[in-house]
């Protein structure tokens, strides 16, 4: 697993801190850049954040409740949806006195709701506000497309026009076009 920078641990800390409180939700989360599936947290630091007994965890991961990644070595590692199901499953547990049959029930229902969502909001996108990117593992990914991301691309096509006075592009605006930065085509 990739060690990641002090300054990007500090800040899945305090997004973990502000679901735990219930100050954020994974689907805000998710859409503000977090990746919600990265593995960063050790049980001590997952216990300490959600403030859960180490054994509680582990006895979560035996039941399935809570499923973490391990390292190379066995250790287990949890994500920032992890410690959001800790955090709901302690809260159906203590305050609603649901059996772990129903929590975990219940926390399925979550996850596929959560993702319907999710669904339903890409679907309900216009057409052609997405652009597709390749990810570190070369991999292809859906990147909707920002207004801010726009402004920063004219803000350079103006700057552009500035540097290039005098070419063809300035005289015939229209002749602008996006570039393809790649493509495959897939039979």
């Amino acid at each position: 697993m990739a060690r990641l920078d002090r300054d990007v641990r500090a800040l899945y800390e305090m997004c973990a801190l502000a679901l735990v409180e219930s100050r954020a939700n994974l689907d805000g989360a998710d859409e503000v850049g977090f990746d919600i599936d990265l593995p960063i947290f050790s049980v001590g630091r997952t216990a300490d954040l959600a403030n859960i007994h180490p054994q509680t965890l582990r006895q979560y991961d035996r039941l399935g409740l809570i499923e973490p990644q391990r390292t190379g070595g066995g250790a287990r590692r949890y994500s920032l949806r992890d410690i959001d199901r800790l955090v709901q499953a302690q809260h159906l547990s203590q305050d609603e006195n649901v059996n772990l049959a129903g929590i975990a029930r219940i926390l399925e229902l979550q996850e596929e709701n959560r993702q319907l969502r999710r669904e339903v909001r890409r679907l309900g996108r216009p057409n052609g506000s997405s652009i597709f990117a390749a990810d570190a593992d070369g991999g292809i990914i859906e990147v909707q497309r920002s207004n801010q991301a726009r402004l920063w691309r004219q803000e350079i096509q103006v700057r552009r026009r500035e540097l290039t006075s005098g070419h063809d592009a300035q005289q015939h605006p229209e002749d602008e076009k996006s570039v393809v930065l790649w493509s495959e085509y897939l039979d």
